[in-house]
């Protein structure tokens, strides 16, 4: 038996359960897996909710952990006992000290990468990498609005955006979250709260409009979000931490020919090919010095629920790590 966190029912953070639950022996192609470090994501809080049904309840959350190899079961030939691993995993049971898990989901951690950054960068990271070289390549001189810009994912698009060669404007809701997206770099920060974000967009790029929106509000953004593409902009919606985008007239586009994309990392992780190729740029792009992994709050495991309250009220920045 381990002890994980356990969703019986949708609802708030406290409906997050710590309880035992049984773990098995890895099988063929899989690995009995003990966490050191835990990523929470909005993804988990969606889950929790109830606004993602993926989850097969009563059951485990959690898309994304490091930790160390304990087991391996046959014909794994890519892991011994003691290696440092990180995982993105569309199968949940993150929330948990121990698991076992298919061998080919789980990426080394490289040495000069702790179990904590590597677990706070997986989905972050590899969601950066996926908006910014793979869903709209961002080229040299081109502009791009990042909203949520002092969180997790925030901070990676604006540091590797500038990267890039792109102007950054950042959109973020208080003064202290401002210093944290100028820090990485921003060209223009917008406190989205006491401004209106648009007439900002418009008067920095001279009513140009930005070639690309990241989204990852939803429902509070969104509409603003299309005013401020220019033409052929393509708005990247790729959260909803306040609330789904409801349904909207297509004919909306065709003002300056834009598009509207909705990704899933998931999806860019389906071949082993893929995953592998992510995990490497985003791996360089941190131990170059690109990607800075942020810590903002150390929660233990079995308080998942003060992870969650966190997170939705947008009161932490960077990213928030379970310990075991």
């Amino acid at each position: 038996m381990t002890r994980a966190i356990v969703v019986r029912e949708y609802g708030g953070p406290e409906k997050l359960l710590w309880e035992d639950v049984p773990v098995g022996e890895p099988g063929p192609g899989e690995l009995l897996i003990r966490h050191t470090a835990i990523g929470v994501n909005f993804h988990d809080t969606y889950v929790r909710s109830g606004s993602y049904k993926t989850l097969t309840l009563p059951g485990i959350p959690g898309v994304e952990a490091a930790g160390v190899v304990e087991k391996v079961g046959t014909d794994v030939t890519a892991f011994v006992p003691g290696d440092r691993i990180v995982y993105v995993t569309q199968s949940y049971g993150a929330y948990s000290e121990q698991r076992v898990l298919p061998a080919s989901v789980a990426f080394r951690i490289p040495d000069a990468i702790s179990n904590e950054a590597a677990a706070s960068l997986a989905v972050k990271g590899l969601t950066a990498c996926m908006l910014l070289r793979h869903t709209r390549r961002v080229l040299p001189e081109e502009t791009i609005l990042v909203h949520a810009a002092a969180g997790g994912v925030g901070q990676f698009l604006v540091h590797w955006g500038k990267h890039l060669g792109a102007r950054v404007i950042a959109t973020v809701g208080s003064t202290e979250k401002a210093k944290i997206a100028r820090g990485c770099g921003a060209d223009e920060v917008i406190l989205y709260r006491n401004e209106n974000f648009v007439e900002r967009v418009k008067s920095f790029t001279h009513g140009r409009g930005v070639d690309v929106v990241y989204d990852s509000v939803g429902a509070d953004t969104f509409d603003g979000s299309l005013e401020c593409l220019g033409y052929f902009g393509t708005l990247v919606n790729f959260g909803q931490s306040s609330g789904p985008v409801p349904p909207f007239a297509i004919s909306r586009l065709a003002a300056r020919s834009n598009a509207v994309v909705r990704p899933i990392v998931f999806h860019y992780l389906r071949e082993r090919s893929a995953r592998d190729a992510m995990a490497e740029e985003t791996f360089k792009m941190v131990l170059a010095g690109v990607l800075t992994p942020r810590i903002g709050l150390r929660v233990p495991l079995n308080e998942a629920s003060r992870a969650h309250t966190a997170l939705e009220s947008r009161s932490t920045t960077g990213a928030i790590i379970l310990t075991v």
